[in-house]
């Protein structure tokens, strides 16, 4: 049997903000930008994983109040799953992120 990962959702405070990041930073590519009742979902993907993609919402997207409110308080605190990127080069990936104007919060080191 095989199992592989189709969809991985990612809580944001800011969609656009967080799409300019994804999008024009580490260069994933819009593959769906859908609306409803005033909420919004970008699902976005890599060209070299095509069968992976990525799903930005903000806390109240699809979701009550109570627990919209509940998702962005943990948002807040930083308490949310991580998510893990590969690239087959760091220094040239970490450069572009940071000439997009994205806020580094540590630079890459070498760990065990």
């Amino acid at each position: 049997m095989n199992i592989s990962l189709q969809y991985s959702q990612i809580t944001v405070n800011d969609l656009d903000e967080s799409l300019s990041f994804y999008r024009d930073a580490l260069g994933l590519e819009v593959r769906n930008d859908v609306g409803s009742d005033g909420q919004r979902w970008v699902t976005l993907g890599s060209k070299a994983q095509a069968d992976l993609e990525l799903v930005l919402s903000v806390p109240h997207a699809g979701r009550s109040q109570d627990d919209g409110d509940a998702l962005q308080q943990l948002l807040v605190k930083g308490a949310l799953p991580i998510l893990v990127f590969r690239t087959d080069d760091l220094d040239a990936t970490f450069e572009a992120v940071r000439a997009s104007g994205a806020e580094v919060l540590q630079e890459p080191i070498t760990q065990p």
